[in-house]
């Protein structure tokens, strides 16, 4: 196009924009954010700067994941609702049940999320011995109780 400079244009060597009292402002430092899986303890769980850089609140987190992970499957088989309830307060306990596996599953992926393989890994592990205690057959008394759930499956 005519008159359009098509200069070199190079946006490294321009200058921060200068502020309302004239000054220049400093550019933030950003937290790098990992967009592949990686190992190590330096990582951002769930919240700004949590679990930090103390090794032992690294655990923690995963600790907290792992929980978060079984609480799911648990919602997703537990059996509270009682023979006989009434349709609109069996409703209500199952809507909230649902809401409480939806949210609490979506905190698991978002924690997933911090790419970290650490935490991956013990959400897979929360969710495996979930489901081997909550929703398999090992701890089953009888066929009929795998039917008996108050929630229907998640599904993808």
């Amino acid at each position: 196009m005519e008159g359009m400079d098509h200069g070199n244009h190079d946006m490294g060597s321009m200058a921060p924009p200068p502020s309302m009292d004239g000054t220049t402002m400093m550019p933030r430092r950003k937290m790098m954010m990992h967009m592949t899986f990686f190992w190590g303890t330096a990582a951002e769980i769930l919240f700004s700067k949590w679990p930090g850089t103390n090794t032992g609140m690294y655990y923690v987190a995963l600790l907290f994941v792992f929980a978060l992970a079984v609480l799911v499957e648990w919602l997703s088989h537990c059996r509270i609702l009682k023979a006989g309830s009434g349709h609109v307060a069996a409703g209500l306990v199952q809507t909230l049940l649902h809401c409480l596996r939806v949210g609490l599953g979506y905190m698991v992926m978002l924690a997933v999320m911090s790419f970290n393989a650490g935490v991956f890994l013990v959400a897979v592990a929360g969710h495996t011995l979930g489901f081997f205690l909550f929703g398999s057959r090992v701890f089953r008394k009888s066929v009929e109780d795998e039917k008996n759930s108050d929630l229907p499956p998640m599904s993808c």
